[in-house]
Parts: C-alpha cells; sequence; structure tokens
C-alpha cells in the first residue's frame, strides 16, 4: 500500500449520506433538515428544533404538546444518578460528570437494549430531557448549593436556567439561552458525532455511543473552545469600570502580541466554514443584547478588540464558541460548565445520527497503511 493516498483526519473523506444537516461551506449556510439554522433561532423552540431533527419535520401542535409532556416529565435526577454525581469529585471536569453520567442513565434505563426505533427515539428524549439536570446540580453542588427540582410549568430553556441558579430569568436571557440551544444542537460529521456513529456501527446501545460522543467533545481539539474564549478574556482582565473603547484598545494589543508570539487563540476559525461560521451572527446578536440587558460595555471591547485584530492580521473570523462563551459567563454560568451546555444541545444531533446510523448499518471499519518494520522473527 506504499503508493495510498492518505487522508490525515480523514479530511475531504465522505464517509456516508445524511438527511440529519448540511453544511455548505460554500454558501457559508448550515441546514438542519433543510432549514437554515439562523431561521429555526428565530422563531422555533428548542423543543421544535430537537423534534424535527429526530423526525424530519418540524412537529404539528399535537405532536409539540406531546413531547413536552413527555420531557418535563423526565427531568429530574434519579436518586440513584444524584449519588453517583455526588460521589465524583469537584476536582475534575464537569464533561468528566456528564460523561458519567450518560453511562448510568443507559444502566438504568428498561429499554437499554432495545434498539428499535420507538424504544431509540424514546431514550433519545428521555436524555435530552434529563441532562440539564445533570449540567446543573454539577454546578451548584460546587458551589455548595442544593440542587434545584426542575419544573414542569416552564419550558426547556427556562426549566434550565431555573435548576442552575434557583431563579426565574429575564425573558431576555432566556431568549439568548434558546438560541445557543438551537445553534448547539447539530452540526454534520463533527468529530463526537463520527464518533457516536461508529460507536453504533458496532450494534453498540444509543447511551454508549452518546457517552463516546462526550468524550470526543471532552477533547479541546473540538470542544471546550468557549471555555477556553472566556480564559482569555480573563487573562486579558475583566475590569468592569473600563469603557468600550479602552477595552478594545487593550484587546487589540494583547491579541497583536499573542499573533506575533503565534499563541493558539482559541474562538477562531472552522474547519469547514471558509468566509466564517455562519452560526455567529446569530449568536453574536444574542450576545449583544446580553451585554445591554447586564451593562458590561467592557465585554464588548474585549470582544471587538480581539475579533478586529485577528480579522486584520489574519483573515480569520470568529466561530460559534466566541460569541457563546461570553454569553453563557454574563448569565452566571461558570466557565468549566460551558462545554456541558453543548452536551446538553447536542444531545438531539447525536442521537439523530445514531437513529439514522442504525436505520441502515454498516460497520465503520477503516484501513490503515503500514509503515512499521518489515516482518522479521524472534531469534
Amino acid at each position: 500500500m506504499a503508493d495510498t493516498e492518505i487522508h490525515k483526519g480523514l479530511a475531504g473523506v465522505v464517509a456516508d449520506t445524511t438527511a440529519v444537516s448540511k453544511v455548505n461551506a460554500e454558501t457559508n449556510s448550515l441546514l438542519y433538515r433543510g432549514y437554515p439554522v439562523q431561521e429555526l433561532a428565530q422563531n422555533c423552540s428548542a423543543e421544535q428544533v430537537a423534534l424535527l431533527l429526530w423526525n424530519g419535520e418540524l412537529p404539528s401542535e399535537d405532536e409539540l404538546t406531546a413531547f413536552q409532556e413527555l420531557e418535563r416529565s423526565h427531568r429530574a435526577l434519579t436518586p440513584e444518578l444524584k449519588r453517583v454525581i455526588d460521589e465524583l469529585p469537584t476536582t475534575c471536569h464537569p464533561m468528566d460528570v456528564c460523561r458519567t453520567a450518560a453511562s448510568v442513565i443507559g444502566a438504568q434505563h428498561p429499554l437499554a437494549e432495545d434498539n428499535s426505533p420507538e424504544a431509540e427515539l424514546r431514550k433519545a428524549q428521555e436524555l435530552f430531557a434529563v441532562m440539564p439536570a445533570v449540567v446543573c446540580y454539577d454546578q451548584r453542588r460546587r458551589h455548595d448549593q442544593e440542587l434545584v427540582d426542575p419544573r414542569e410549568d416552564l419550558d426547556y430553556a427556562q426549566n434550565f436556567l431555573w435548576m442552575a441558579f434557583g431563579e426565574e430569568a429575564a425573558p431576555e436571557v432566556v431568549d439568548a439561552f434558546r438560541v445557543s440551544i438551537i445553534l448547539y444542537a447539530e452540526h454534520s460529521f463533527n468529530a463526537s458525532t463520527f464518533t457516536a456513529r461508529v460507536i453504533t456501527s458496532t450494534l453498540a446501545d444509543l447511551h454508549s455511543a452518546v457517552t463516546g460522543a462526550i468524550g470526543a467533545l471532552k477533547g479541546p481539539l473540538h470542544g471546550g473552545a468557549n471555555e477556553a474564549v472566556m480564559h482569555t478574556f480573563e487573562e486579558l482582565g475583566i475590569r468592569k469600570d473600563e469603557s468600550a473603547e479602552e477595552a478594545e484598545k487593550r484587546a487589540k494589543e494583547w491579541m497583536d502580541q499573542a499573533l506575533a508570539d503565534k499563541k493558539k487563540v482559541m474562538g477562531f476559525g472552522h474547519r469547514v466554514y471558509k468566509h466564517g461560521d455562519s452560526r455567529v451572527p446569530t449568536m453574536q446578536d444574542a450576545l449583544f443584547r446580553m451585554l445591554e440587558h447586564y451593562d458590561r460595555p467592557e465585554i464588548l471591547g474585549l470582544y471587538n478588540g480581539l475579533a478586529k485584530s485577528m480579522d486584520e492580521a489574519k483573515s480569520i473570523k470568529p466561530n460559534l464558541d466566541y460569541p457563546a462563551g461570553p454569553t453563557y459567563w454574563l448569565m452566571g454560568f461558570d466557565i468549566p460548565a460551558f462545554t456541558p451546555i453543548f452536551v446538553a444541545a447536542r444531545i438531539v444531533g447525536w442521537t439523530a445520527h445514531v437513529m439514522e446510523q442504525r436505520a441502515n448499518n454498516s460497520l465503520i471499519r477503516p484501513l490503515s497503511d503500514y509503515n512499521g518494520p518489515d516482518e522479521r522473527h524472534v531469534a
């Protein structure tokens, strides 16, 4: 196989077909089942988008009502799952908690080994329902705060924020959070989604596939950029009494020096988008509304300064994580909780791909080109 062309990282390799979503690099568009994601973020709830990704069509009123009833009835942590979370050290990353929780939920599930389409959908919906409680309780226990029980009178985004902070969020905050959940819900054959499909191709169960996907997302080359963005802001220094103009000037100077030092700055560029991440304008609008809501002009200055400097020097645009990170920070989430929020949202996309893979399965087993020693023998 000496002349075999190697595609490192499977770059450019089309591994399969999918009807779940499409990233069109040429037009910088992202479609969920054919719908532009910015239109969905403007007009739909997180629950509607979840049903779209699972079922292929936006739900009717009756379908949405039925799903809302199911989702709201499965939001609470079981006593067994809460005990497992309590046993995990608060020194571990919250992604470790999400990964462990997904496995425990699978082990507990009465349909764990039932891979029928009906059972798969039910497991996906219940996992979507409960993962916010995992994320929120883990954040609270790290501050010695009690579990906040979910409420069935709140929608998905409202309840997520309720469980995190123990109070109802302002409508503007709920809306910005809803937008982020929709934008993070799906993104074609990325590393974690492909991991989930590879695991599913072995005929492993849905929760095993999601557990593996969470493990893939934990890696800093895939997830975690939203966390890294806020660490950059912290390194710069967040000065609440600073004007937007002053903060922007400092940020540009910092970025110019970082680029001169060839420092890796997260939150910019994307492997499939050539002209900027199509999700950014929608998420950026949500961020700007939060900056106004919380009256934090210095964050706007840091945000604009870094982005302008990167664009001027490298013509590299922000990706979704760049506006998402400060948005979550303004809402009050701990920085290590940002990628777990990504997990809660991406449960939908992962499980949609799991079900699609299982419906037309073929074991994913690529070849390799051996470059070790020639055949040899023990003397």
